[in-house]
């Protein structure tokens, strides 16, 4: 009997190019949006009153940016970086090229980057990810590089 375990890829098993379309897609609601905007004492009307929003140019609440840039991210850690990742490194380009509202689905394809092994951490590397969060109909909402320290493959 073999037993498999859960987890994302090594610095190894990443291949220059390669995309991942991950599942499943996560839908907003608005609970989602609120309890994000409270735990962060972000109270941007766009955001919580429906009523005012709907005088903006959207006609309605927009989702809070960071909650679908944490969401977009995070579909992808069971496939890349689930007990494979040391650090996250940080982020190079963020983008929001179009609104995320109470209701949509976000789903995520990431596509890896440049890599290298690192110079002072043998056994581990950094590796460039770009996650293109998009919406139920197709369209990107949100577009995210950033690098991580990643594991080799363990000695076998």
């Amino acid at each position: 009997m073999t037993v498999h375990t859960r987890r994302g890829r090594y610095f190894d098993e990443m291949v220059t190019g390669d995309v991942y379309k991950h599942e499943p897609g996560r839908t907003i609601t608005e609970a989602d949006n609120l309890l994000f905007c409270s735990l962060t004492l972000n109270t941007q009307t766009l955001h919580l009153d429906a009523v005012r929003s709907a005088e903006s140019e959207f006609g309605q609440r927009l989702v809070n940016s960071l909650l679908t840039l944490g969401i977009v991210c995070g579909i992808g850690v069971p496939d890349l970086t689930q007990k494979t990742t040391i650090a996250n490194l940080g982020f190079g380009e963020i983008s929001f090229p179009a609104p995320v509202f109470i209701g949509d689905t976000l789903y995520c394809e990431t596509e890896i980057g440049a890599k290298r092994p690192s110079r002072s951490r043998p056994g581990q590397g950094i590796v460039s990810l770009e996650h293109r969060g998009l919406n139920q109909d197709g369209t990107l909402v949100c577009r995210a590089v950033r690098s991580a320290l990643v594991m080799f493959s363990p000695a076998e």
